[in-house]
């Protein structure tokens, strides 16, 4: 059950509670899902009831607990739980989780770089009036390829009244090299000042941008050394027992990356895709252990299952990096 699905089942909840008589609210168009926020639990969460509770004229936490049973006994939910003031937060069953990881990986595959592109923009135009400030510029050339990326077109000029204006670098990126001057001005959010300091060459963890192009190095290395042990990728089940909290930590940023990629763009906001980036890095750097054959053991489907899912990691950093104006390199 990917992300898009689950939105479907969530709003026919909806529909059936209004139904049923419990509810009396017109059925939105779109169900928000992503991974649980701090105190939320299970695959994923959302924050439907507190949506509808005005409209309802309940508190959220009665609407999410008429949601519930009728979320819990839809196909592939195995748990609803709720949580804080009634975020509802939703547990895959064994088999659904397995599906889901090979829907998502398959749909990297196919769709490659453009993997999140959609048509969230279509048709629109968007002027982006900015000031003459290096940041600005950076941030404004980042939200037209997101804009694009989303069936939109952008148009970016100096004038009044000014649309899009980030808290500007302190001193000249310039001398960090392209790569890291542009991670340092798209990372932080818009109104966050920019630290524009040599951190951001340093090859260690503390450096964010560091993480992203080392796990996507990694998994080309991982690659290349499947390759010589002679078997290739193949979408299909990976997860034993031990490996589930690892396995779902990764796969939930890699299905939610259309909607952060739509929201991206929606918002001008790069930021949200870069610190994506490195949530999606974190997850994959302490899966790739576990993609080759150790030992004396022989590749398996499991094997080549694991090494799909790296694979579709490397492909969104890749996407991910292109669109911030980021090199994403094959060694590092």
């Amino acid at each position: 059950m990917t992300p898009v699905e689950l939105s479907r089942t969530v709003l026919h909840a909806v529909r059936r509670a209004v139904d049923d008589g419990e509810l009396s609210v017109a059925v939105p168009e779109r169900a928000v899902v992503t991974e649980p926020g701090p105190g939320g639990c299970g695959d994923y969460a959302t924050g439907i009831a507190l949506q509808l509770a005005r409209p309802a004229g309940q508190p959220p936490r009665r609407v999410a607990e008429i949601l519930v049973p009728r979320l819990a006994d839809a196909d592939g939910i195995r748990e609803v739980v709720v949580t804080g003031p009634g975020f509802l937060n939703i547990s895959l069953a064994e088999q659904a989780q397995a599906d889901l990881v090979t829907a998502v990986v398959r749909e990297i595959r196919a769709r490659g770089a453009a993997y999140g592109h959609g048509d969230a923009l279509a048709g629109q135009v968007v002027a982006l009036r900015v000031p003459y400030e290096v940041r600005a510029e950076v941030v404004a050339d980042a939200v037209v390829r997101l804009v694009a990326a989303q069936g939109g077109r952008a148009t970016v000029e100096h004038a009044e009244p000014v649309t899009l204006r980030p808290v500007p670098a302190p001193e000249d990126p310039a001398p960090l090299g392209p790569d890291a001057a542009q991670w340092a001005l798209l990372h932080p959010a818009p109104h966050d000042r920019p630290r524009i300091t040599a951190d951001h060459l340093l090859q260690r963890e503390g450096n964010p941008l560091f993480r992203v192009r080392y796990a996507h190095a990694r998994v080309r290395s991982v690659s290349r050394n499947a390759a010589r042990l002679g078997f290739t990728a193949e979408p299909g089940p990976i997860a034993t027992p031990e490996e589930a909290g690892i396995l779902r930590d990764l796969l939930t940023p890699l299905a939610d990356h259309p909607r952060i990629l739509a929201a991206a763009a929606t918002h001008r906001a790069p930021d949200r895709l870069a610190r994506h980036l490195v949530t999606v890095a974190d997850a994959v750097l302490p899966f790739l252990p576990s993609v080759l054959p150790r030992g004396e053991e022989k590749p398996s489907a499991a094997h080549r299952a694991r090494l799909a899912l790296a694979e579709a990691a490397g492909t969104v950093l890749a996407g991910g990096l292109s669109l911030l104006g980021i090199d994403a390199p094959e060694h590092l």
